[in-house]
């Protein structure tokens, strides 16, 4: 692990083990996209789910439909 003297340290001395995962957020979140914009992005498939799992009804009734008739 890198050293990081600018870390907080406890009285012991010993690195802050939360350290570590403030920098890994930090390096995620530099760049990436925002939530928002993903959030807009997956009405799509959701609409697709949707409409598959409209169809898997349809065609379950229809066959339980034809075999009791």
């Amino acid at each position: 692990m890198a050293h990081n003297p600018n870390a907080p340290q406890n009285p012991q001395g010993t690195p802050d083990p939360a350290g570590s995962t403030q920098m890994f957020r930090a390096f995620v979140d530099e760049g990436g996209p925002q939530r928002p914009a993903a959030v807009q992005g997956s009405s799509g498939p959701r609409i697709g789910l949707i409409v598959g799992v409209v169809a898997v009804v349809a065609v379950v009734a229809a066959v339980a439909w034809l075999a009791l008739s």
